[in-house]
């Protein structure tokens, strides 16, 4: 397995640093267009979560990044330093009431575009995990 490591400062400006890194790991990985396009929007929604909703855009605070893939697989690892949420208790965007509202849809939306998630949060912070499959298995 081979493993990127990047750690970002919480200011959205930091996004395209990981999006070059995700975008050269990707040369090696090979994930077809459609589907590279997905997780790179999903790890951005991430990013974005972790920067904005976790760390609170604290200049202190750091997001961490992880990219790492073998033969089969490619996983994007995202831990910000933030006080955590309870992920059960995230409104479903997609009922009456919320469908306007302006936010609180970045889980539904990452949930959506790749193959596997993972969210876990605790109070030393949220752990985000996305990962494709090369071959998209039905």
């Amino acid at each position: 397995m081979e493993t990127h490591v990047l750690i970002l400062e919480s200011k959205r400006t930091e996004i395209l640093r990981f999006e070059q890194l995700l975008e050269s790991v990707n040369k090696v990985f090979c994930l077809e267009p459609e589907r590279f396009v997905n997780l790179q929007i999903a790890s951005s929604e991430a990013i974005v979560n972790a920067i904005v909703h976790g760390n609170k855009e604290n200049p202190e605070k750091k997001v961490l990044t992880e990219i790492s893939h073998n033969s089969t697989a490619i996983r994007v690892l995202i831990k910000d330093q933030g006080e955590g949420f309870d992920v059960d208790k995230l409104p479903d965007p997609t009922a009456e009431e919320n469908l306007f509202k302006e936010s609180g849809r970045g889980i539904y939306i990452i949930r959506s575009l790749v193959d596997e998630f993972e969210c876990t949060s605790s109070s030393a912070g949220t752990v985000y995990i996305l990962k494709m499959h090369k071959n998209k298995t039905p």
